[in-house]
């Protein structure tokens, strides 16, 4: 099983331009969030990209990435009915085939020298399934996230076979039905924000998209809820860091995340320094 084709959702509410705004990469490198995330899955051995936008998005999005010349790809969602509507519309780009799946809005910061998305289709391509990247995540962060239960296999480290997924759980519904051995308390398994998917994703999303008839949003956990009963489906636990750069001062956050991991740390850990010392001398002044 090769994984040679990537999904990139960009069309939700809020979330259209955000890919479309510059920071400095790892590398001293000014780039937009659409080239850095490119890079990330073409690393992870992919060949062609496709975006998930609303129509007239793709005219910025293709002059951005016109580097990458014919590997990129745009299909419409007409409208923003949910993030497994957005997956359900590159059906026809995926055809037949597993892919990899991210949405435009998260950054992935590596504290190995594989990516995160080279490290999940390892995986992927190993157990021949889909599989989510989870992240051990305290309870309070809950109602950002899905989050899935299961039970770790015990012959592989970091691995679960998932039994259950849920969007967005309250605590005690997590407590209930997401509870992983081995996990620290009040801790649960919400996802990383990149999945490798198996083609039988598209049955359970028709079948969702046509039960909501384009009144209701379609969620990819309620399809990766289905999928967990109907054949094996794992998790891939990581520890490195997913940042949303969607919310308040996430861009932010992502910057300082890039800049720290990558050649300008030194440089980037004394400017902090010196606005700090700084602004404890002016509070000493005041």
């Amino acid at each position: 099983m090769e994984v040679t084709r990537a999904v990139i959702a960009a069309a939700g509410r809020g979330q259209r331009t955000l890919p479309l705004q510059t920071l400095v990469d790892s590398d001293g490198t000014e780039k937009s969030v659409l080239c850095i995330l490119i890079e990330e899955v073409l690393r992870a051995g992919v060949e062609e990209i496709c975006f998930v936008v609303r129509p007239g998005d793709e005219v910025p999005y293709a002059q951005e990435a016109a580097k990458y010349g014919g590997r990129i790809h745009f299909v419409h969602q007409e409208e923003p009915l949910g993030h497994g509507h957005a997956v359900y519309c590159a059906r026809n780009f995926v055809g037949n085939w597993p892919f990899l799946h991210l949405v435009g809005d998260h950054l992935y910061v590596s504290h190995s020298r594989d990516s995160c998305t080279q490290r999940l289709v390892r995986v992927a391509q190993s157990e021949a399934c889909s599989v989510s990247t989870v992240q051990a995540t305290r309870e309070n962060y809950l109602p950002y996230y899905g989050a899935v239960g299961g039970q770790r296999i015990r012959e592989k480290a970091d691995i679960y076979r998932v039994e259950s997924v849920i969007e967005k759980p309250t605590p005690t519904i997590a407590e209930q039905r997401l509870m992983v051995p081995g996990l620290r308390a009040g801790h649960y398994l919400c996802f990383f924000g990149m999945h490798v998917l198996m083609p039988a994703i598209f049955d359970i999303l028709e079948e969702q998209v046509g039960a909501g008839d384009g009144q209701i949003e379609v969620t990819l956990a309620d399809a990766l809820s289905e999928l967990a009963r109907r054949e094996q489906y794992l998790a891939l636990e990581m520890h490195d860091r997913r940042y949303d750069i969607g919310v308040r001062y996430g861009l932010m956050t992502a910057q300082l995340a890039l800049a720290l991991s990558g050649q300008d740390r030194d440089l980037v850990l004394t400017q902090l320094l010196e606005l700090l010392a700084g602004r404890e001398l002016g509070r000493k002044a005041d």
